[in-house]
């Protein structure tokens, strides 16, 4: 049985400068350097980001970028708040895409390797009710 997400591996170029991305922008706590051994394909670092376990390995950047990727909740009251600190990065930041009223606000952009991560404030449920109609629920 399928107990929840074990971990996210992101593949980067430059292990500091992914440290750097996660600690400013998601307060992520570093939690493991590999430094020069690698028990995996290459050296690593593990981080902590609200419990969730975040593994970045040294390897080549994504070749181009897609609309792939991981979002993190937030809430509309911090949207303004990590605007700020994921602009302070001067990282390539796309607008969030036409929605509909009421399923919430979101903040698209990639990091140094072409990532791309959003920062969403709405709820699945929000989104459903706003898709399927206030009368109407979710379904299993």
């Amino acid at each position: 049985m399928i107990e929840g997400i074990s971990h996210i591996t992101f593949i980067v170029k430059n292990l500091e400068n992914m440290t750097k991305f996660l600690v400013s922008i998601f307060d992520a706590e570093e939690i493991y350097y590999s430094g020069e051994q690698a028990f995996s394909i290459s050296k690593e670092k593990f981080f902590l980001i609200n419990g969730l376990w975040i593994a970045i390995m040294e390897g080549d950047s994504l070749p181009e970028k897609t609309y792939n990727h991981v979002a993190f909740k937030i809430t509309e009251e911090d949207y303004e708040l990590y605007t700020a600190k994921v602009r302070s990065l001067d990282l390539d930041v796309k607008e969030g895409r036409s929605r509909v009223e009421g399923e919430g606000r979101s903040l698209y952009f990639y990091d140094y390797d072409n990532h791309l991560f959003e920062l969403h404030t709405g709820t699945l449920n929000q989104r459903l009710q706003r898709y399927l109609g206030n009368n109407e629920t979710y379904k299993k």
